[in-house]
């Protein structure tokens, strides 16, 4: 069967918008800083518009990583139609500290409130810095949607 054709930048952009704003769960890529070794884990998220909100373990390798070195890689979707998401930590803080209606929109978006799970959970705002989206091997051109932290259709992603 062929690939569907490649889609716009415009309607990449927004198929990107509509999973961070609808798909609950992603795959959290980091490394440990001192020797490298890499590791991968699943976790639900939240999206307001500007960063996304991940819950962890401190004590987990993935609460370590981001921790110590702020870098993240995050997977969305299916392997053929895949949003990957280059960012950094711009803030974490323990679970204790969200904000009541913040913490109330991740639990019941998400299905799981780290407030509830004890002292040991943080939350993570991770500030996207690239993003690439692609379905099949003709959306490999064009496939770099936001670079340094700005989305490159500005019409579609504007308040």
């Amino acid at each position: 069967m062929p690939a569907p054709p490649a889609r716009s930048l415009t309607q990449r952009t927004r198929d990107t918008l509509h999973r961070l704003e609808n798909d609950v769960d992603l795959w959290v890529a980091t490394a440990d800083p001192a020797s490298g070794s890499p590791y991968m884990i699943p976790l639900s998220f939240h999206w307001d518009g500007q960063v996304i909100l991940l819950a962890t373990a401190a004590s987990s390798p993935t609460g370590r990583n981001l921790m110590a070195s702020r870098q993240v890689r995050l997977g969305i979707g299916e392997t053929r139609d895949v949003v990957l998401v280059e960012g950094e930590v711009a803030r974490s803080f323990p679970a204790a500290e969200i904000a009541d209606a913040l913490g109330d929109t991740f639990a019941s978006r998400t299905g799981f409130d780290p407030r509830r799970s004890g002292s040991s959970f943080r939350f993570f705002e991770i500030r996207p810095l690239r993003i690439q989206v692609w379905r099949e091997e003709n959306e490999l051109a064009g496939r770099t949607i936001m670079r340094d932290g700005a989305w490159l259709d500005a019409a579609v992603t504007a308040p």
